[in-house]
């Protein structure tokens, strides 16, 4: 799980420090960080799309919180999924056991039920 983690993280911390400062032309001399390339790529990918650049990081934003509730949901169930099988089994009524008998109704509620 962890190594599921690190290798969803490190793309989104990747990701999000390069738009962070070219967005803001924070480069450090370096080439990749600049404004210039960073609306390059933009117009890149926009033309590729077929939508304008500067709708791209709203969509990309949007993927990344969809990915996070998923990523969530998958650590949620598998550290709860005992107690999500435990309560699926009490609210169905299933029994631990296969050979064990499932309760049935008693004899006045299945006479009410041949009533109606």
């Amino acid at each position: 799980m962890k190594v599921f983690l690190i290798l969803w993280i490190i793309p989104i911390v990747l990701l999000g420090s390069w738009y962070g400062l070219s967005f803001y032309d924070i480069n450090f001399g370096f080439r990749i960080l600049t404004r210039e390339l960073h609306d390059l790529v933009f117009t890149i990918y926009g033309n590729i799309l077929g939508i304008p650049p500067e709708s791209i990081p709203p969509l990309v934003l949007k993927a990344i919180i969809l990915d996070t509730f998923l990523v969530v949901g998958f650590i949620v169930l598998k550290r709860r999924r005992k107690q999500i099988w435990a309560s699926m089994r009490k609210l169905f009524g299933w029994t631990e056991d296969r050979d064990a008998p499932i309760a049935t109704a008693t004899s006045r509620e299945s006479d009410y039920s041949r009533m109606s």
